[in-house]
Order: structure tokens, then sequence, then C-alpha cells
């Protein structure tokens, strides 16, 4: 698989807006498959195929525990794969940000 190809499945698995409630809902840790199942108004294999597809494009990791099944955000995959898409398309705003968000920096006229 090409490089192009890999980042063509993570943004597949962006596309959909649960995939990227369920991103989001990992952001403050690791949740079990019925936990993530539980914020959704739709059906536990519905979401069991969602985080089938972000697992495949490496954007969640998962281990066993017991009987359940707990799920991870895979931040650096996320991070690198969206950063590069934004550096090749507008790499001048990468810069800008950088300087911005970087701890100490001050904004312009400051």
């Amino acid at each position: 698989m090409t490089e192009a190809q890999d980042e063509a499945g993570v943004f597949r698995a962006l596309a959909d807006p649960t995939r990227r409630q369920i991103l989001e809902d990992l952001r403050g840790g690791e949740l079990a498959a019925g936990e993530i199942a539980s914020r959704f108004a739709i059906s536990a294999p519905s979401i069991s195929r969602h985080l089938g597809v972000l697992k495949g494009a490496g954007l969640v990791s998962e281990r066993r525990d017991g009987n359940r099944i707990l799920y991870t955000l895979a931040e650096d995959r996320l991070a690198t794969c969206v950063g590069r898409f934004l550096s090749a398309v507008c790499p001048e705003q990468i810069v800008l940000r950088h300087t911005a968000w970087r701890p100490g920096a001050q904004s312009e006229g400051s």
C-alpha cells in the first residue's frame, strides 16, 4: 500500500460524523466498546463497524481486558496524517500556526 492510499483510508474514516465523534470521545482516554456504543442512538453492531473502520485506518488501537475490548485514540497517527496533508496544501498557514501556538510565543503587536 502506498503512503497516499494509506492516508486516503484515514480521510475516509474521518468523513463520517459518527467516527469523528468517537475520536473526540476517546480524547479523554481509553473507553470500552460498550461505553462508546452507549453514547450513540445507533445499534452496537453499527458502532462496531465504525470502530473497525477507525482501527483499519490506524486511528484507534484496541486491547482486550477480559471480555471487554478497550479502544484508545492513536493521536500520533491522526496528527501525522492530517498535518502532512495541511503542510502540503497550505504550508504558510502551518508556519503561522506553529509560531502562534508555541509556548511563550507572543502574537504580533504585543
